[in-house]
């Protein structure tokens, strides 16, 4: 008896699983044909300010950076190795760890 009880409640606990994962399909889908400009009025009905973008896409001046955001360069683990080193010898209180390592 104790097993159909275990079943039913684990019947019920996955319906409701995939009844919020249709949910939220079905929700994202529908933002996601929105159009840019009405997602704009929704926000600033909800308080939410999407006008002013965050400070880390501005220039000095203020205007809107247009670049990539993640910009990548090849390095040799050499390179990489130095320069955690040179980070490593600028750190406080490296005199007592170095010390110790030689």
């Amino acid at each position: 008896m104790l097993h159909l009880l275990y079943i039913l409640a684990f019947t019920v606990l996955a319906l409701l699983a995939v009844g919020n994962l249709i949910r939220n399909m079905v929700t994202l889908g529908i933002e996601s044909q929105r159009s840019p400009g009405s997602q704009g009025r929704a926000a600033s009905s909800t308080g939410q300010r999407r006008g002013v973008p965050h400070p880390e896409l501005l220039d000095e001046t203020g205007n809107i950076i247009n670049e990539p955001f993640l910009v990548m360069r090849s390095m040799t683990v050499e390179d990489a190795r130095e320069q955690l080193d040179a980070i490593y010898r600028a750190s406080p209180g490296n005199s007592d760890a170095a010390g110790e390592e030689n």
